[in-house]
């Protein structure tokens, strides 16, 4: 299994819908920045947030375990190789994040999770 390089592309804020429906004070997702770069294989990197991962994890794994050498679904998404373009899903203020596969392989000690 390999590393996905999780890299924060754009944080987002969308204030027409956020005057109808958001809390008071609401803005960009105080929890990520954009630049920020994170590590991850089969779990959520550190300091990840919770529901970003659970919106990104699929592609994650799939990266991961060698998807999208070619490309993923039939080449009509993604026009480069083992890459993912994928956002949380808070409808208000979305995160984009790019997620790469890399060569390096990962961490995990298969020996100690079983």
């Amino acid at each position: 299994m390999k590393r996905v390089k999780i890299t924060v592309l754009k944080t987002t804020f969308d204030r027409e819908l956020a005057a109808e429906y958001g809390a008071e004070g609401l803005g960009a997702c105080p929890m990520l920045k954009e630049g920020q770069v994170f590590y991850a294989d089969y779990a959520k990197p550190g300091g990840f947030c919770d529901e970003a991962w659970k919106a990104i994890y699929q592609y994650a794994f799939a990266l991961a375990h060698g998807a999208g050498k070619g490309l993923f679904y039939y080449g009509d998404w993604i026009r480069k190789p083992s890459v993912a373009i994928c956002s949380c899903n808070d409808g208000l203020r979305p995160v984009i994040f790019k997620l790469e596969a890399t060569d390096e392989e990962s961490h995990i000690d298969y020996e100690a999770v079983r």
